[in-house]
């Protein structure tokens, strides 16, 4: 009843609320995407989005189809597999950077498991630029990760979602006007440490880095003590920390995308590369939301 093609769009732009990065993401025009969700419309009889020339926003009936759309979508996925007799095999060497530690994440890798048993996956955990460069180097076959929108786009990738970057700290915490800014970062080469320094520098504002840490809980640990500031994206702000208010005065960091990047040094690596990116794109929106505090 249900066209597959047009369940995967629906999906992306649900997870991206906008139809130009839904296009993007699939590889469509943008009319091919909105004719996708028209006939989808047309066929449930319902609005399943309300949308101006300012915002993309689920209805009623567009929240209850995703979770019908994602159990479609993997039934079909589940019977083409059974009859065309294909099995995925091999090492798959995944990178994931350190903001998904919070988010759900795990169930999509065990569901994956699940369901090719015969893929050896080979997680590796770190920062978005380190990733980068380990799969531009062939040492890795997938990435999910951060990435500037402006950066050279050097392999191939797919967005995840879009998001702006925030300032967060403890609740309640407050910054001296009279003193340099303390900050909580990633070392080098962190995205979110190059994007503060920069906004900072930019407004003229002095700042010291308080702590510096490769793993995304030790930042939150000084975070919630009081340390500092951290930058971090707005849809995956953590438990215990909140959004810096405006009257602090910190300058807006700028916007960063989420991406998976495909390698493309292990041909033999592909089949098992394609079905996970498509897996994580899938459940885009669990990653996003699984992550929020």
């Amino acid at each position: 009843m249900y066209d597959p093609t047009q369940l995967r769009t629906f999906l992306s732009v649900a997870q991206t609320l906008s139809f130009t990065q839904a296009a993007r993401r699939l590889g469509l025009r943008q009319s091919t995407v909105s004719q996708h969700v028209r006939r989808l419309e047309e066929a449930t009889g319902r609005q399943l989005f309300t949308r101006d020339t300012h915002s993309v926003e689920l209805t009623e009936d567009g929240e209850a189809m995703l979770g019908f759309a994602r159990r479609i979508l993997d039934v079909h996925e589940q019977a083409t597999q059974f009859f065309t007799g294909t099995r995925l095999r091999g090492r798959l060497r995944f990178g994931a950077s350190e903001d998904f530690v919070l988010t759900r994440l795990p169930e999509i890798l065990e569901r994956f498991r699940h369901e090719h048993p015969e893929v050896d996956l080979e997680l590796t955990v770190e920062l978005s630029g380190i990733l980068h460069e380990r799969l531009a180097a062939g040492r890795l076959d997938l990435v999910l990760a951060k990435r500037r929108p402006e950066d050279p786009r050097t392999d191939p990738h797919r967005l995840v979602w879009h998001d702006e970057l925030v300032w967060i700290g403890a609740p309640g915490f407050r910054l001296d006007p009279g003193r340099p800014v303390p900050l909580i970062v990633y070392p080098p080469p962190g995205i979110t440490r190059a994007l503060a320094l920069r906004a900072l520098e930019r407004e003229g504002r002095e700042w010291r880095i308080v702590c510096t840490s490769g793993s995304l809980n030790g930042l939150l640990a000084a975070a919630r003590a009081g340390l500092g500031v951290m930058v971090h994206s707005r849809g995956l702000i953590p438990p215990g920390l909140a959004r810096m208010p405006e009257r602090a005065g910190l300058p807006e960091p700028g916007e960063v995308d989420f991406v998976v990047a495909h390698g493309r040094h292990r041909p033999s690596a592909q089949g098992a590369a394609d079905a996970l990116a498509a897996a994580i794109l899938a459940g885009g929106d669990r990653l996003h939301r699984g992550g929020r505090g």
